[in-house]
């Protein structure tokens, strides 16, 4: 396929580095890299959604609230984006960052809400033809730094059902998305996150003595794993009985985050979620 000027430039130019995208989650200089991919997983409850709304945000905002400023594209599989939890985000970061003379609020708000693209898929075929529509949106929008996707792992069990009894019938329409990605990755050099459910796998025979870490590890097509150079394990504290009510009630997540590329640094960070988005403790 023939590209024109405008997109080979676009496609060439250095796109903003994500690496400092929250320093509170990797490890120092550790950050994903122009071409990776950062899965995030874990139980359903365990704070992935807010995670990845405080990752949007944190791109979309101003520089002078502490944002980096560069353009968002969600992919919504599971229909569950709720604009209104975002907005209610975006808005008190920019309330507590910014000073009354920085310009209205509802304009600077406008502001951040035009560097997210939002679209929506109900099949692993509409992913395909997504991330084929994407590429013009990279071509034609070189501010457009990350990728979003939630979740990867949507239409895991539908692809086993429509792949019967052939295993690479099951994970085909997914090696098809994640051979498309790794293109766009190497093209485009943008960041991608997706969140990834929990699958438990079922054993049978000599393989059934497994732990039982293994069983419930998130699994998906090994085109996928290649993609993958950082994980975050998120998981949920459980509560304590002693302390003040306040503490009592709050619920503290825990995130682990692992890296393949590099020292394989490891970093264990915590946060609980406010009407303000996550909190780090």
């Amino acid at each position: 396929m023939s590209e024109s000027g405008a997109q080979v430039l676009a496609r060439t130019k250095a796109r903003r580095c994500l690496t400092d995208i929250e320093p509170r989650l990797f490890p120092g200089n550790g950050g994903p890299d122009h071409g990776e991919v950062v899965e995030v997983c874990g139980p359903e409850r365990t704070g992935k959604t807010e995670l990845l709304y405080h990752l949007l945000c944190r791109c979309v905002l101003p520089k002078s609230a502490g944002g980096l400023e560069v353009d968002v594209m969600f992919v919504d599989t599971d229909y569950s984006l709720d604009m209104f939890r975002l907005v209610s985000i975006i808005d008190s970061r920019l309330t507590t960052a910014l000073s009354p003379s920085a310009g209205s609020d509802e304009e600077v708000l406008r502001s951040c809400l035009s560097r997210l693209l939002v679209v929506h898929c109900s099949s692993s075929s509409q992913l395909l033809l997504t991330l084929h529509f994407l590429e013009n949106s990279f071509s034609s929008r070189p501010g457009l730094a990350l990728l979003l996707i939630d979740s990867i792992s949507a239409f895991y069990w539908l692809d086993r059902c429509e792949g019967g009894a052939s295993f690479s019938k099951q994970e085909e329409k997914l090696s098809k998305c994640s051979e498309l990605l790794g293109r766009l990755l190497r093209d485009y050099r943008i960041t991608v996150f997706a969140t990834c459910h929990a699958i438990r796998r079922i054993h049978s025979g000599p393989s059934s003595s497994s732990s039982s870490s293994d069983s419930d590890r998130p699994y998906l097509c090994r085109s996928w794993q290649r993609l993958v150079t950082h994980r975050l394990l998120c998981s949920r504290q459980a509560s304590t009985a002693g302390g003040s009510r306040e503490q009592r009630t709050r619920q503290i997540f825990t995130v682990h985050c692992s890296s393949s590329t590099g020292t394989k640094a490891h970093r264990i960070s915590s946060f609980h979620v406010t009407d303000g988005g996550v909190d780090f403790t």
